[in-house]
């Protein structure tokens, strides 16, 4: 029991860390455009920053393809170990770049190149994460190790943005300008590192390790892949893709709707991000503790169905400068959205067999990254022309409208055999 726990936290760590980061990039970005471009740019600046957000998808899934044959090939635990590094170093990296100022247009380069290093590393923790996790874990208690799973990224979330708000507070807005925001980038190790050292002293699962014995190690994970699921992988690539569109257009896209060039909540925003992501995780704990002994398709058509009917409502009255209003109206969507989320781990891996878990895993959520990553952007740029709330609420709508979808026609497991052994 001791040995599984400490299987479960050690992958938990991988999304906390990528909840981490990804946040922090956000909560700075505004700060990192004057910095590494030049200021004839203007306004432009902010958008050339956020594209390496937008198209990260990229990045990941080849990470996903590349290193996830090694999950399938050395082991969950050997590619976590080595994943974890990369990820956490490269994530720091990012607030050691020298301004445009210094070395010119090689300042945007070095971030554009970090960013997409960062992204391969990150693409392959899904993957191998999920199935070190699930294969860690009884049938019946999967939907629970599952949600707790999905919480590290908005445990993530909220330990970034309380971060951020001691820095502003100890460094003062014009000091926290200068450097401050690049500190906040370095303390991306420390997650990193806790994390590497509860991988170290935690051991393969008994699935591959039984797998390996028997000498069942598939050699191209990837091909097997596709050969062995051709009817499904449309249907739970695009339910993905939908998922995580919805999930960067709101997670991702909150602290960008609250910065200066939008709504411009000032420091009110950071403690409405906190509350959301507070939230969120008592929306993704309870997902997966009323899933318990449920079919997990059914409730994940349930909770989509549920947040296609009221989520374009939620950034309809929620997108203005009322703080309260504000919070009150994202924590119901960020609640509603995390019990989604909180059966992904255990939907994907069940969904694939143990020989190529790791990859197709890890691909088929990176992949889904890709047109989902594109949401700010989607958001952003016909939003200044048709304005922001109907633009930002209309892709929402459709975008659930889609996730319900490809969810019913995605075919059932066999559900007579325990799918984690198959």
């Amino acid at each position: 029991m001791y040995s599984q726990r400490l299987q479960v936290m050690a992958a938990w760590g991988g999304w906390l860390l990528d909840g981490y980061t990804s946040i922090s990039y956000l909560l700075v970005f505004s700060y990192m455009a004057p910095v590494f471009l030049p200021g004839y740019l203007g306004s432009l600046r902010f958008i050339i920053v956020l594209i390496p957000v937008s198209f990260g998808g990229f990045a990941r899934s080849i990470g996903s393809v590349i290193f996830g044959r090694l999950g399938d090939k050395r082991g969950r635990h050997f590619l976590l170990t080595f994943s974890i590094l990369g990820f956490s170093i490269s994530s720091a990296s990012i607030g050691l770049i020298p301004g445009y100022k210094t070395i010119g247009i090689a300042a945007p380069a070095m971030l554009y190149i970090l960013i997409f290093i960062q992204g391969m590393f990150a693409g392959s923790e899904y993957g191998a994460g999920s199935a070190f996790s699930m294969e860690s874990s009884g049938r019946s208690s999967r939907p629970l190790t599952g949600a707790f799973m999905q919480s590290g990224y908005g445990m993530g979330y909220l330990m970034v943005v309380t971060v951020d708000l001691i820095i502003l507070y100890i460094t003062g807005n014009n000091i926290f300008i200068i450097y401050g925001w690049r500190i906040l980038l370095l303390t991306s190790l420390i997650p990193g590192l806790i994390t590497l050292l509860l991988r170290k002293i935690s051991r393969e699962t008994n699935v591959f390790i039984d797998m390996a014995a028997s000498g069942k190690i598939e050699k191209r994970p990837f091909t097997a892949m596709l050969n062995e699921n051709k009817g499904r992988l449309f249907y739970i690539i695009t339910f993905m893709s939908a998922l995580l569109f919805i999930n960067t257009g709101t997670f991702s896209f909150y602290p960008v709707a609250g910065s200066e060039n939008l709504l411009n909540l000032g420091g009110n925003l950071l403690y409405a991000l906190i509350i959301i992501n507070g939230i969120s995780l008592f929306g993704v704990i309870f997902g997966g503790y009323i899933s318990l002994n449920k079919n997990i398709k059914k409730r994940i058509i349930l909770y989509s169905f549920i947040f296609l009917a009221t989520s374009w409502l939620f950034i309809i009255i929620g997108y203005t400068r009322n703080i309260y209003i504000f919070i009150a109206m994202f924590s119901i969507q960020a609640f509603l959205e995390a019990m989604i989320f909180s059966l992904i781990p255990e939907f994907l891996s069940e969904s694939f067999s143990k020989k190529y878990r790791s990859t197709a895993t890890g691909f088929i959520y990176n992949f889904g990254a890709i047109p989902g990553g594109l949401a700010i952007l989607l958001i952003l740029i016909p939003g200044e022309i048709l304005g922001i709330k109907i633009v930002w609420s209309l892709e929402i709508l459709l975008a659930s409208l889609l996730l319900v979808l490809s969810m019913v026609f995605t075919r059932d497991n066999n559900m007579d055999l325990d799918p984690i052994m198959v």
